[in-house]
């Protein structure tokens, strides 16, 4: 019997559909709008492929573009996609009740989150009740260093460092830069069993977080207790 023969060139406009993927992901919370130029230098195309790219995105409400500054943002399109998406998740509605209760318990704002490339994405939060808390940031991407979850993630999950890149962007003067300081932070995170964060996102900002794993033990998520540095002080984060 002949083996069959396997294809092995992408499907047509594959190409296309990969670039424009690409596009939109160069869009973060840091850069909510980009210009042209910018977005080709970033993607790594010439301008008329970029340019053609953008239209198409923009077409379909994917993008929108600024009347203004000519820059570009993400489009409804993808809000509603994305709202579509949690919705159905099915993670998402398990946790939810434990994310009550400890919203509840603990009076702070109960998150969970799961990877995107080297971020971690909010897929749902309670406020614990307080007037000033952390709060209203579903669909929002944090730095996997710079947060309490992401470190649980990289510290018990199958990929390890390898998800961060070279360079550890700073957000604030906590923050931790240096790869071999991260790597022994996250040995005694492995010792004790959940990451904390504080001032290392954003100033005023302190977080506790732990992995959520699936039925075969696999790392799958991660939820934390976060808000407000001076009521998470260490004995209260250590008592979480």
């Amino acid at each position: 019997m002949k083996p069959l023969a396997v294809n092995t060139r992408s499907p047509q406009g594959a190409q296309s559909a990969l670039r424009a993927m690409r596009l939109l992901k160069l869009f973060t919370p840091e850069r909510p709008e980009l210009q042209l130029r910018e977005l080709s230098h970033l993607a790594g195309l010439n301008k008329t492929t970029t340019h053609r790219l953008l239209q198409a995105l923009a077409s379909e409400a994917m993008l929108e573009r600024s009347t203004d500054s000519g820059g570009y943002r993400l489009g409804p399109a993808l809000i509603a996609l994305g709202m579509q998406a949690l919705a159905g998740d099915d993670l998402r509605s398990r946790a939810r009740p434990l994310l009550a209760s400890l919203a509840a318990d603990t009076g702070e704002t109960a998150t969970l989150e799961m990877p995107v490339e080297d971020t971690m994405l909010i897929l749902d939060e309670v406020s614990g009740g307080h007037r000033v808390a952390a709060g209203g940031n579903v669909g929002t991407r944090w730095a996997m260093h710079a947060t309490s979850t992401g470190k649980a993630f990289i510290a018990f999950g199958q990929d390890g460092m390898a998800r961060l890149g070279e360079r550890l962007t700073p957000l604030t003067v906590m923050t931790i830069t240096d790869h071999d300081k991260l790597a022994a932070q996250l040995d005694e995170i492995r010792r004790r069993g959940f990451a904390e964060t504080v001032d290392e996102l954003e100033d005023g900002f302190a977080g506790v977080g732990t992995v959520v794993r699936g039925r075969a033990g696999e790392v799958v998520a991660a939820m934390s207790i976060c808000g407000p540095t001076q009521r998470l002080t260490e004995s209260r984060r250590a008592s979480l």
